[in-house]
């Protein structure tokens, strides 16, 4: 009798399905864009001196960048001047935060997620993969969390050999 005959792959047989958050990891660039060199004396921000600005910068830079908009500098930003700086960059952009690298990671994951057929995991065991090449972000692992709660009959961590129980369906 050939050993490999009786060879049964229990984790192919289980029946789970395996998400690995890599694959929904956006490959474009990620830019920082700090208003603070947009400030007069950096202290606060003249509409004249930044409307020229918005003039004249060419947007093109940004083209198909995610861009995390900031300001490292204790100033007087308003709130529309943020604003500005998204409708003149969104055009060109592929996402346009405001707030730290993290921030925007948070985002296009959240926004990756957003296309996951939920249909297709009606009922089903999942097992949201533990270990990635990329760093993904805690955000992304809750929100994987909350799209799947209504539709999955179970969820669990790590790698479909070893899992660490997180939900399971109360019929």
């Amino acid at each position: 009798m050939d050993i490999q005959e009786n060879f049964v792959n229990k984790v192919s047989a289980s029946g789970l399905i395996t998400i690995n958050l890599e694959e929904y990891y956006n490959k474009a660039e990620r830019v920082v864009y700090d208003i603070k060199e947009n400030l007069f004396h950096g202290l606060m921000l003249r509409e004249k001196d930044f409307r020229e600005f918005i003039k004249n910068h060419d947007w093109s830079q940004y083209q198909d960048k995610n861009i995390a908009v900031i300001c490292s500098a204790d100033a007087i930003v308003p709130t529309w001047a943020y604003m500005l700086l998204a409708s003149k960059m969104r055009p060109y952009a592929n996402e346009v935060v405001f707030g730290s690298l993290d921030v925007l990671e948070s985002v296009l994951f959240a926004k990756s997620l957003a296309n996951i057929d939920l249909n297709s995991l009606a009922g089903e065991r999942v097992v949201v993969k533990g270990c990635a090449d990329i760093e993904v972000p805690v955000s992304a692992y809750v929100e994987l969390t909350n799209l799947l709660l209504p539709v999955v009959k179970s969820i669990m961590y790590g790698e479909p050999c070893s899992t660490v129980p997180i939900y399971k369906r109360k019929d």
